[in-house]
């Protein structure tokens, strides 16, 4: 590929897929209208709509909802479960189409949730159909134990974050009949998503104090989240449902081209035998987005590439560790940061203590974010 084609640069990278979010559209709408780009997303939007009325069992019409800018609400699940997935598959294709990017070529793929089965899409994988069905089909139910759970940041600043005891809290809690309470997401060393029913995520502020040698702080979302990646979803025997419906899809027997780093175990596991039981695990495993973070540093990837609309958790865990190996080895070009941020800086000996043994921690205020919505609008050839 002639370095002339901007596309060029992002061959070095890792490519980046989001999951779910309260806000999901981003700027579709604007490449639904694009002239050049405009085809490509109604045929993605198209089809996604087409399997999520096939599955779901009421029309759907993702095209009218990004022309009217409406985000789907939680009852409107799997709308936004179609969508985003339909919206990075377009982003690709993109890329493909109009900037003769192979994307077989890059250094490697990975997915926060939901964007890991769109990143199997991307690798060739899986299809769109069998990648969409089994979440598509198991929406409802996760909206309806959603409303009985609440998201819970719990986060250190200082040492890191003993997860043997989180997983022994959570437990002893369970354990009292009253709620289910779960890591949903490993972000960092220091910090955690539990999600948690009734008022488990309280109980659990309330007795962190006592097993935790330093101090803890635990934040709800005023949001209500599916309560994906938890046990809380065996009540409704997700994942063994989810296991028998597996059977019949058909992974590709190549393996992900390119290889999708997978959240589930933490490494590059994916193949044509153990796809079917890393999918049953991803229904209700806790996310290892520190695990991707750190294989992207450690293959000395130049940039992340972020796919799909308004890219958030991801792109601000990279961001926030960036900022946080500045301000832990004292980096005079700080990005922004005024003095008195620096000033005022917490200490963060999780990070210290890393740093010698990981020393690829280093390279994070190096690499580049790039959000491919953006990337593709200002690039774009028409």
């Amino acid at each position: 590929m002639p370095m002339s084609n901007p596309a060029s640069q992002l061959f070095s990278a890792a490519f980046a897929f989001r999951g779910y979010n309260t806000t999901n559209l981003g700027r579709t709408a604007e490449f639904l209208a694009h002239p050049v780009y405009g085809a490509t997303v109604k045929r993605h939007l198209t089809e996604a709509a087409q399997i999520c009325s096939h599955v779901v069992k009421r029309p759907i019409d993702l095209i009218s909802r990004v022309q009217r800018n409406e985000e789907a609400t939680l009852e409107e699940y799997d709308e936004a479960v179609a969508l985003i997935v339909a919206v990075e598959m377009a982003q690709v294709q993109i890329l493909r189409d109009h900037f003769a990017f192979d994307y077989s070529k890059v250094h490697m793929a990975f997915g926060y949730s939901l964007g890991e089965i769109a990143a199997l899409v991307a690798s060739n994988m899986l299809s769109l159909e069998d990648a969409l069905t089994v979440p598509l089909a198991m929406a409802k139910e996760c909206v309806e134990l959603a409303h009985d759970a609440t998201l819970g940041v719990l986060f250190s600043r200082g040492p890191a974050i003993d997860l043997a005891k989180v997983d022994w809290l959570c437990l002893q809690i369970n354990s009292e009949g009253m709620g289910v309470i779960g890591v949903s997401s490993y972000l960092a060393p220091n910090s955690i998503l539990l999600i948690g029913q009734g008022t488990t995520i309280d109980r659990f502020s309330a007795r962190m104090k006592d097993c935790f040698p330093h101090r803890l702080y635990l934040r709800k979302n005023e949001h209500r989240w599916p309560p994906m990646h938890t046990p809380i979803i065996w009540q409704r025997a997700i994942p063994n449902r989810a296991a028998v419906m597996l059977h019949t899809i058909k992974p590709n027997p190549k393996g992900p081209i390119p290889p999708v780093f997978s959240l589930v175990t933490g490494n590059m596991s994916y193949d044509e035998i153990n796809c079917r039981e890393i999918l049953t695990k991803w229904v209700d495993h806790p996310q290892r987005l520190w695990d991707a973070v750190n294989e992207t540093l450690v293959l000395n990837c130049k940039a992340v590439v972020h796919v799909g609309p308004e890219p958030n958790l991801i792109l601000a865990t990279f961001t926030r560790l960036a900022e946080n190996v500045k301000l832990q080895t004292g980096a005079r070009s700080l990005g922004g940061f005024g003095l008195r941020a620096v000033a005022s800086a917490v200490g963060r000996p999780w990070l210290a203590r890393m740093l010698p043994s990981r020393s690829t921690l280093l390279r994070a205020p190096a690499l580049r974010q790039i959000i491919l919505e953006d990337w593709l609008l200002e690039n774009s050839p028409a």
